[in-house]
């Protein structure tokens, strides 16, 4: 179908950036300041949601806005894989807005103002990075997003703030000014282009083998917002954020535009037939394994929360990735589906952890015993995602699990198939014990202070626990996009 052109790509991200200029702008009104994300994120939603029918159809949504060099645009292209980031991206803003809400007023917290328009501006990013229609504006949006989020990284202004905000600088863009930017040199000197070609933009290209493998390598570590290790360790230094930071840019947006650049490269940059005859496909399968289980074991070590889920999150993001390297279709559908599953997921355990700390002040999994008795809703919220998160039917993650295994069995590869079974009983291993705990731990009897939810707090971490059981039992968007996406 002929592509068609819109300016709504541009409005979507539009939407976003605009938020964060009527935050600056409503600093000394706050009420009204605090109603500027939430409503944002309904008219960003919206406008994503509007391209959907066309996308599903088969026909792309296009807007070029200028040529920087020959064969280089700044242009924005919304297909099958973009909406999967976008939808999810926005979606979960309108959560993660209400919820920020609640959690800056309960603690206080400082920089507000700030908070809300890094925010806002960080969704634009993501959301424009899902729809760049070539490498060169996605690297732009990707870059905008490593910025944009050291803010809020270093929102507490103090010394455990300041490490882990350096070294979340220092991966991110130091991996970019190096091997990323070389990257992108190279291929437009092998290609003269930098655009998204279905099948591969460097699937004819006239290169040596020991080339194209060195430009794809300077790719994965360079996208390291995908947290493969070794360039994983900013991610859990990063934690030292607020909580709804954790929640929507590192089970969300930071994260996942990591993953969607390293798709990208797969699947439009390479193409899978250049990916499986340089033999890439198995190499990066055996490193991203690697990831999956190193950080399950990690997880399982760690006693505060939001470090648990910091390391799971590293594992399941190189799921993604396994996903699509194993260059199986079914494999590569549960890949995709795995965005959203893993996101919706996610950010409702980190929600939950926000949410103990705000009501009771504690961090550590060892100090939460009974717990689950004063905050019901927060730890049956848990109790949900981290079903998901291992992988039980009929939540999301049983789906894109179910997809990824049956995967790894067409591509012939049993190897992965074991990986994914040892890390979903590490996912029980390290999860489970936290609800356990919660509901059948003995309380401290000098823990007299009162602990009860928070509404503004404890409704948002319900709904994203029911869009992650709504995403198992209604997988058919995802799935139809997934399915567009492998062809």
């Amino acid at each position: 179908m002929d592509p068609v052109t819109s300016i709504r790509p541009l409005l979507a991200v539009a939407v976003a950036g605009l938020a964060a200029l009527a935050v600056l702008l409503l600093k000394n009104r706050e009420s009204l300041r605090d109603t500027v994300s939430p409503l944002a994120a309904v008219v960003m939603f919206a406008i994503v949601a509007s391209m959907a029918p066309a996308v599903l159809a088969g026909q792309t949504v296009e807007l070029k806005l200028f040529e920087i060099l020959p064969g280089v645009d700044f242009a924005f292209r919304v297909d099958a894989l973009g909406m999967v980031f976008a939808t999810v991206s926005s979606l979960l803003w309108i959560a993660a807005s209400i919820y920020s809400i609640g959690y800056m007023r309960a603690l206080n917290e400082h920089a507000q103002t700030r908070f809300y328009a890094c925010f806002a501006t960080s969704l634009a990013a993501a959301v424009g990075g899902a729809f760049a229609a070539n490498l060169f504006t996605l690297v732009i949006f990707y870059e905008a997003l490593s910025l944009v989020t050291y803010p809020l990284v270093y929102h507490h202004e103090d010394e455990e703030a300041w490490t882990g905000s350096r070294k979340y600088l220092v991966y991110l863009m130091g991996a970019s000014k190096s091997v990323l930017l070389a990257a992108l040199a190279l291929t437009y000197q092998i290609a003269g282009s930098l655009d998204f070609v279905d099948g591969g933009l460097l699937a004819r290209a006239d290169a040596s083998a020991p080339l194209l493998t060195a430009v794809y390598f300077c790719y994965l570590f360079g996208f390291a917002k995908s947290a493969v290790m070794p360039m994983h360790a900013w991610l859990p230094a990063a934690m030292v954020a607020p909580t709804p930071v954790s929640a929507l840019l590192h089970a969300v947006a930071v994260v996942k535009m990591g993953v969607f650049c390293m798709l990208r490269v797969i699947f439009d940059v390479f193409g899978t037939g250049l990916v499986a005859a340089l033999g890439l496909g198995v190499a990066t399968a055996y490193l991203v394994s690697f990831t999956i289980l190193t950080a399950s074991i990690y997880a399982l070590t760690r006693d505060d929360l939001k470090a648990r889920l910091a390391y799971s999150t590293v594992s399941q993001l190189s799921y993604i990735v396994l996903g699509a390297v194993l260059l199986s279709p079914v494999a590569m559908v549960g890949g995709i589906i795995h965005i959203a599953v893993h996101a919706f997921s996610k950010i409702t355990l980190f929600f939950c952890a926000g949410s103990i700390y705000c009501a009771s002040g504690k961090r550590n999994i060892s100090d939460m015993a009974g717990i689950g008795r004063r905050l019901p809703w927060t730890m049956g919220a848990f109790f949900a995602g981290s079903l998901s998160m291992i992988g039980i039917p009929p939540t999301g993650g049983f789906v894109s699990k179910w997809y990824l295994a049956l995967g790894s069995v067409e591509a012939g590869e049993i190897a992965f198939l074991v990986v994914l079974l040892a890390s979903s009983v590490l996912n029980a291993a390290y999860f489970l014990p936290v609800s356990y705990v919660a509901f059948f731990g003995t309380e401290n009897p000098d823990s007299a202070a009162p602990v009860r939810e928070i509404p503004m707090i404890a409704i948002p971490l319900v709904a994203t626990a029911v869009l992650s059981v709504a995403v198992g039992l209604f997988p058919g968007y995802f799935i139809a996009l997934a399915e567009r996406v492998v062809g």
